[in-house]
């Protein structure tokens, strides 16, 4: 059976069932009986709902193989920042552990190593602390600050 799932900007898309109940929220809609016509996710856009979809799809496809599914989910989330959180935010809203997870590993990987301030550039975080407020943080937490 097909699912017909409606993204942020109106775009319809038709899935499989069992590829689209990879998202635990289509699922609990699905079994509550809500599934009936077009599921709305007003905080999915198409670009990201398709990559999703996409991911999903490949995932049902690839469970045996797990060497193919760690080399697709290494490139997946090959993308820029903007796209990456996009995604992050949908795994979120769609609970889909398994791409919120991978997700969060690339953002661990990017932070992995570097200092306070390189993150901040990495991440465009306005550091909002005074020179005051900084040094009480850098004491307190020492632990975090060490080379």
């Amino acid at each position: 059976m097909a699912l017909k799932l409606k993204s942020s900007d109106g775009k319809i898309f038709e899935v499989e069932e069992h590829v689209a109940v990879l998202s635990e929220t289509i699922k609990s809609l699905v079994e509550d009986g809500c599934a009936n016509n077009v599921i709305p996710l007003p905080n999915v856009d198409s670009k990201t709902l398709e990559l999703v979809l996409d991911w999903c799809k490949n995932h049902v496809g690839m469970k045996l193989d797990k060497e193919n599914l760690k080399e697709y989910e290494d490139q997946f989330v090959e993308v820029d920042q903007a796209v990456l959180y996009d995604l992050l935010m949908a795994a979120n809203y769609l609970n889909i552990k398994d791409l919120l997870e991978r997700g969060c590993l690339k953002v661990a990987d990017m932070i992995k190593g570097k200092k306070p301030e390189q993150i901040r550039k990495t991440f465009n975080i306005v550091n909002d602390f005074s020179p005051e407020e900084e040094e009480e943080i850098r004491k307190e937490n020492l632990w975090a600050f060490e080379e």
